[in-house]
């Protein structure tokens, strides 16, 4: 979802969606000015960065100067939970998750792994919804992330020809078993009562991630980053 650099950005805009276009902030490049104004042009979203930021978000190894430039494709950080249900692919959904701090890794994890958005069921206060954005390292840029109704979502989301699969201890499939290709919601269940049931019943299977530990269970991030790394190489095997 990334094209990083001159050479990959001015392709996208010539051949993709272009959603986002991320740019050191002062560059001096013509290329890199000739790329923003075609941009600007056609109405995409133009936003500048420092060059730690850009470093941070490119694919870039150790020791390298970061590119000028960054496009994000195949996600629009703005759409609504209509486009993003007419759309298809993978969405996360997390039912009754309390903590900001958790709520933001959660977000960061989905939006690394290729996830199209994030759904929250949570009371949180305006306060507490920002400090998980915050935690989430700043992804929620470069993903939708919305607010919901979890129960009223995934029926909203059935509707729309998406399958639910829940990650609950209850499970009786391991994540390797299961088909997480497709149109698909994977639900994460709050830090202390887990999923609520009507979701559970509403589920088209549930699974869960072994463990053999004597604390009989992990952190909300721990499972999710198991599950979004099979769901990641599942999708990417069959592409």
């Amino acid at each position: 979802m990334q094209r990083c650099g001159i050479a990959e950005v001015s392709s996208a805009l010539e051949s993709e969606e272009v959603a986002l276009i991320l740019a050191l902030r002062e560059s001096k490049d013509i290329e890199v000015a000739r790329l923003l104004v075609m941009a600007e042009e056609r109405g995409i979203k133009v936003r500048e960065t420092s060059k730690n930021d850009m470093w941070r978000m490119s694919r870039v190894n150790e020791g390298e100067e970061p590119p000028p430039i960054l496009a994000l494709v195949g996600r629009d950080p703005d759409a609504g939970t209509n486009e993003i249900l007419s759309s298809g692919g993978l969405c996360w959904l997390l039912d009754g998750a309390r903590y900001p701090v958790n709520i933001g890794f959660t977000i960061r994890t989905a939006e690394v792994s290729g996830a199209n958005a994030v759904f929250v069921d949570g009371k949180l206060s305006h306060a507490e919804k920002k400090a998980a954005r915050r935690a989430s390292m700043k992804a929620d840029r470069f993903m939708p992330v919305h607010w919901v109704d979890g129960f009223e979502f995934v029926e909203r989301a059935k509707a729309a020809g998406f399958r639910i699969i829940s990650l609950e201890d209850s499970g009786d499939l391991e994540p390797w078993d299961e088909d997480l290709s497709g149109n698909v919601i994977l639900v994460v269940g709050g830090e202390h009562d887990g999923i609520s049931q009507p979701i559970l019943d509403r589920s088209d299977s549930v699974i869960r991630v072994p463990m053999s530990g004597f604390v009989p269970s992990y952190n909300l991030q721990a499972p999710m980053a198991v599950v979004a790394a099979e769901a990641l190489r599942q999708r990417n095997s069959s592409n």
